[in-house]
């Protein structure tokens, strides 16, 4: 399974944000999408989510030779500001989640089982949304694609709101489940990237790079990374 970005543009008030952005991701990898602060990462997810409208281009994902129109469905995202109806409680939001997918889920896993998979504590699952922290927004945000098993998965700078064990876990997860999904990490940190991601693929002037596998182990991975984003511009 491929997901194929075809010369997708998005400006805003005339300023061009993704320019031709021509790239084809793989299932069984987690691609590092670095960039600096402003670079247009999560534009780019959010045109391939359909949050907001590319100007031009296009998203595919199937097999190589009959891939179909990226849809909704598709899309597993995890925004870097967790979006969760704050009046139900963590086990409310969850089982109501599950029920509207129901036919796309595990009939053998129970709401239960699925809490235990994100390390969710019990007295939290009945806790009100509204009063839990960033991370635990991001966690229950995580558990959603968990549950209904999207082959693209989409994090946009999710892990900088962990502790350390909980990122740890996550990490691992992530690691686990990568097999059957391509998986896409937006992030500005280096080592996240170089740590957790197979490939890396740079968003700069609005265009996608890929990074050469071995530069990931290369003592000076980091300078050159740096090198190739230092003329980048903010949007």
């Amino acid at each position: 399974m491929q997901l194929i970005l075809d010369h997708i543009h998005k400006s805003f008030d005339g300023k061009q944000v993704i320019k031709d952005a021509d790239f084809t991701f793989e299932r069984g990898k987690i691609y590092g999408l670095l960039g600096r602060n402003g670079a247009g990462k999560t534009t780019l997810f959010n045109c391939l989510s359909g949050e907001i409208q590319m100007d031009s281009g296009a998203a595919f994902i199937g097999e190589k030779d009959s891939a179909r129109p990226l849809r909704d469905e598709d899309i597993g995202y995890v925004f870097s500001l967790p979006i969760l109806p704050e009046f139900l409680t963590g086990y409310e939001f969850v089982k109501f989640y599950m029920d509207i997918n129901r036919e796309k889920i595990d009939p053998y896993k129970s709401i239960e089982d699925y809490f235990s998979i994100i390390k969710f504590e019990e007295e939290d699952r009945h806790r009100l949304i509204k009063g839990y922290s960033h991370g635990m927004k991001n966690k229950i945000q995580m558990l959603c694609f968990i549950i209904t098993r999207p082959p693209l998965i989409l994090l946009d700078e999710p892990l900088t709101s962990f502790d350390v064990v909980v990122a740890l876990e996550i990490k691992k997860l992530l690691r686990e489940m990568k097999e059957d999904h391509i998986i896409i990490f937006s992030t500005h940190i280096l080592q996240l990237a170089a740590d957790l991601c197979d490939e890396l693929v740079i968003l700069n002037h609005g265009t996608l790079q890929e990074i050469p596998r071995e530069t990931l182990q290369s003592p000076e991975f980091e300078e050159q990374i740096i090198a190739l984003l230092q003329d980048g511009n903010n949007d």
